[in-house]
């Protein structure tokens, strides 16, 4: 295989030093060298571009697109969701995105359509179902009695029903889900903004169900994540032990000491209610319930961001894709430095930080020999982060340029 040399570019690396001028050569699927004055077989003048360790987004929903629409849903063709999926993967590849999270609605098999190169796209860990009890985050039921379909709502063969109540509930569909495929289990332990019957400032599930929950993950080597908006929900959340925060809408004082104390990670999804309303003004019919839950929370929710990271909580870039339309994803970069990060902190957060979150830090996540080779190239300096995805020339994913801009 020959070796390929990224010459002359500024390199964040991801691992604390400053950026700097180097040149990294890639080979087999693995960086083998960074450093100054090095060579291969075939290169890319990286002169005038900086290159970053590919980025990690740990929050996002394929099925889904910025059509918050609920009857989008109802009319797209059930079959039709995954080529829709398999584009979106497409465009989240090419602005920089290497890896990520899927928090809910692909299944195995789209995950692997990936794996096997029959679909250009990030390597995932799946969540599959959203775990929700009954008129939950993820409940779809409406008055009328029907359910309504969507990234949460539709069950089929590759995906499990996602509605439990009570501890031995709960242990029997975590093993559904293991036995399905999931990487990691996803819980709701609160209330959410796009679904109508359920408040955000409510916390969901108790203490003996989220303790089945995270034993029997942990049984199966699975990390679990929750999404968590309530105050109550995150913190019963952080009790149990799981890993990730989702959102984190109602942070208070005490929720964000406890996550200092549990090593419990944060993804913020900053761009997330931003999305619903975008949605809204380009003309989508967004449910009111939706808007008025949305303008409840999101000035609350960028001041408990801002407060835990003036905290020092860990936080990990994840944005919610599918909220937004899938390829927006580095706008979240900015929305962290707006709430507290610097340039390079969003940066390690988008990379390095989302690695150890996602248990992939020994292969990916920064740009060292022997990592995998997922790097980003890009025009300008490395911590210019407006305009990022607009400036973005080459993708490289295990070794190989997926992605090739003029």
């Amino acid at each position: 295989m020959t070796r390929l040399l990224i010459r002359g570019g500024i390199v964040f690396d991801g691992i604390g030093h400053e950026p700097h001028p180097a040149d990294v050569v890639v080979e087999h699927g693995r960086i083998i060298a960074v450093g100054l004055g090095l060579d291969g077989d075939t290169e890319l003048d990286a002169t005038g571009h900086s290159v970053y360790p590919g980025f990690i987004d740990c929050h996002v929903h394929f099925m889904a697109d910025g059509n918050l629409d609920p009857m989008a849903a109802v009319h797209t063709p059930f079959s039709l969701n995954f080529y829709l999926a398999a584009e979106r993967m497409g465009r989240t590849l090419a602005t920089g995105v290497t890896s990520v999270r899927e928090a809910g609605g692909s299944d195995l098999g789209v995950k692997t359509a990936q794996q096997r190169g029959l679909a250009a796209g990030p390597d995932m860990q799946i969540a599959i179902s959203i775990l929700s009890q009954t008129g939950g985050h993820g409940d779809t039921w409406q008055p009328c009695g029907a359910h309504m379909p969507g990234v949460i709502g539709v069950e089929h063969p590759g995906k499990p029903h996602n509605i439990v109540d009570g501890p031995e509930e709960m242990r029997r569909k975590v093993r559904e889900l293991v036995r399905a495929g999931a990487d990691v289990i996803k819980v709701c332990t609160s209330g959410g903004v796009l679904s109508p019957r359920d408040d955000p400032r409510h916390g969901h599930f108790r203490d003996d169900e989220l303790d089945v929950l995270v034993a029997e993950a942990t049984a199966a080597g699975k990390w679990v994540m929750a999404h968590a908006q309530a105050t109550d929900g995150i913190k019963s959340a952080v009790r149990a032990g799981i890993r990730s925060i989702e959102h984190g809408i109602y942070l208070d004082d005490e929720a964000i000491e406890m996550m200092l104390q549990h090593g419990t990670y944060l993804v913020p999804t900053l761009i997330a209610p931003m999305g619903v309303l975008e949605a809204a003004e380009r003309g989508v019919n967004v449910p009111q319930y939706a808007l008025d839950k949305t303008r409840m929370v999101i000035d609350v929710h960028r001041d408990s961001i801002s407060r835990a990271i003036a905290a020092g909580v860990k936080v990990a870039m994840g944005t919610d894709s599918g909220v937004t339309p899938h390829g927006q994803n580095l706008r979240e970069l900015e929305q962290m430095v707006s709430c507290g990060l610097s340039p390079a902190q969003a940066l390690v957060a988008a990379t390095r930080t989302a690695a150890h979150l996602m248990d992939l830090a020994d292969d990916r996540g920064s740009l060292e020999p022997g990592k995998r080779a997922d790097l980003v190239i890009a025009r300008g300096l490395p911590l210019e982060l407006a305009g990022l995805r607009e400036r973005i020339r080459w993708v490289v994913q295990a070794g190989r340029v997926v992605v090739a801009n003029p």
